[in-house]
């Protein structure tokens, strides 16, 4: 199937400001990758971070549903939208009253996630290798993965909620970083 041309202008678009403005990437790469390094050398700090983070974004959520929600009072789930919004308003206010709560509760929902998630991607990938897909394997792999961190966070109970949540945290950063930071090496090897 040819390439539709939106798709193509969209490419040479990204493709272009990746080439422009390498050195933008390539300090965004290396502040993640440091940040990365910080979250991982000190997990608990990075855990609380990130709790109190999401305290936050959870508070002005239900701020902003309440407002939204009484500007529309006559529209249809008042009742469920009031809800919704005093409900992302208490876990805000949960997370950042007592973190530590937070982070025990954040972890738990880390290993469920892991758990579904591999288990689902497990299944996943079988049904891929029935309709014959390629690269089913690595779908295989990283449901396999999923299963094997919740395991590990799992049997370090209850001193996994000191450093689960931040060095995951700490990981992704440090690989998005490091990816950042090869795509802006890229971009300024086409650039000159």
């Amino acid at each position: 199937m040819p390439p539709i041309a939106g798709n193509s202008d969209l490419a040479a678009a990204v493709t272009k400001s990746m080439r422009d403005h390498w050195g933008v990437f390539l300090a965004e790469g290396i502040i993640l990758v440091l940040l990365g390094i910080a979250a991982i050398t000190v997990p608990l700090v990075a855990g609380l971070a990130t709790t109190i983070f999401l305290g936050w974004l959870f508070l002005v959520a239900g701020i902003v549903g309440l407002v939204m929600t009484f500007k529309a009072r006559e529209a249809p789930g008042f009742g469920w939208s009031l809800l919704s919004a005093i409900a992302a308003l208490l876990a805000g206010g949960v997370l950042i009253w007592n973190p530590l709560a937070g982070l025990v509760t954040l972890t738990y929902v880390l290993i469920a996630f892991f758990i579904a998630d591999g288990v689902l991607t497990i299944v996943l990938a079988l049904s891929h290798r029935r309709e014959l897909s390629s690269r089913w394997e690595w779908l295989l792999v990283n449901g396999i993965v999923d299963l094997v961190l919740a395991a590990l966070i799992i049997s370090g109970l209850p001193g996994a909620f000191a450093w689960a949540l931040g060095f995951l945290f700490g990981i992704d950063l440090l690989f998005g970083g490091t990816s950042l930071i090869a795509m802006a090496l890229a971009a300024r090897k086409l650039a000159t």
